[in-house]
């Protein structure tokens, strides 16, 4: 279905935006000639129109249609030198929107519980996608992936501004989708592909993990050069017990990936590391306020010139007959 346009004519663009007059005491000149025409009428004729007391008409129809004119001509010459000016004030926005990239784990060990202590019902993987969405509706102008891994590491969302859908996806995700062992490494090097792919000027890939690597192709050597070629900034976040996830690897490659490593041992520091990556990368927004003035002095002034040629021609016309 095509879009109706909107219309472009100058009645339109009168009344949807602001207008006003830059000179508005011009305006007040108005006073002066009805004072004049009332008080002065001889001496009125004979300063704006010196040249005309010989074509005076009888009939007065022809004096009121003169009269009229006269009138139009003197307001619109006002309105004109008052100079009637419409003006549009929009924002020029540049937003410099980052790429992210969400590595979740999915292996069997994040099913353990306890780890909300204000709902010992959640186990580690139900907080981490309440987290992760939240995460996902705060970057509004981001474009953001997911990566899930357990035996294998797969794309369960390519990078996206839909964060509904992508919320939608991250509440879709199940424990042992993917199997039960630890596949980051190869996580890592899907997650850092999709983002070599990307045009973005910012990237930023986010591992979050309770595990050690058991199930990879790529060696962490290999990982760790790839990430030191990339321009992809990495955050690490290790959740659960220290002793449950290899944190000495996660804290080489945020290193190699000039980002940080977190640890995160209860659902409130969950929260609190996603909310200072969130502060980290803040989208740049270059917001210029533009202000846009059309002169309309131009539409009076024809019908002021306008007027008083109607004006001249019919007190002439009747002066002849």
């Amino acid at each position: 279905m095509r879009r109706p346009k909107e219309p472009t004519t100058f009645w339109y663009t009168w009344l949807m935006n602001p207008f006003n007059f830059e000179y508005p005491w011009f305006l007040a000149l108005i006073v002066l000639f009805i004072f004049c025409a009332k008080l002065c009428k001889i001496k009125g004729r004979s300063i704006y129109f010196p040249h005309l007391e010989s074509l005076l008409v009888s009939t007065v129809r022809r004096s009121r249609l003169l009269g009229l004119l006269k009138w139009l001509a003197i307001v619109m010459a006002l309105i004109a030198m008052a100079s009637p000016v419409l003006t549009n004030e929009y924002s020029d926005s540049k937003k410099d929107g980052r790429d992210i990239v969400l590595i979740i784990d999915t292996s069997g060990s994040m099913q353990q519980g306890h780890f909300d202590a204000k709902d010992l019902s959640k186990n580690k993987f139900d907080v981490v996608k309440e987290v992760a969405s939240d995460f996902v509706l705060r970057r509004e102008n981001d474009r953001i992936g997911l990566i899930t891994f357990a035996d294998v590491a797969f794309v369960a969302s390519p990078l996206t501004f839909g964060k509904e859908f992508l919320e939608k996806i991250i509440k879709m995700q199940r424990l042992g989708i993917a199997g039960q062992k630890t596949a980051m490494n190869d996580a890592l090097v899907q997650s850092y592909a999709m983002l070599e792919r990307s045009t973005a000027k910012s990237k930023v890939a986010i591992l979050l993990t309770d595990g050690i690597d058991n199930m990879s192709q790529v060696s962490a050597d290999e990982v760790k050069s790839l990430i030191a070629k990339s321009d992809v900034k990495l955050y690490t976040i290790g959740i659960g017990s220290t002793r449950d996830y290899d944190g000495k690897s996660l804290r080489v490659f945020a290193k190699a990936g000039q980002g940080e490593a977190f640890t995160a041992s209860n659902s409130e520091m969950l929260h609190q590391i996603y909310a200072k990556i969130d502060a980290l990368e803040v989208t740049k927004i270059d917001d210029k306020k533009v202000v846009q003035h059309t002169y309309l002095f131009v539409y009076p002034l024809f019908i002021a010139v306008l007027s008083l040629l109607l004006f001249l021609y019919f007190r002439v016309m009747g002066s002849v007959k």
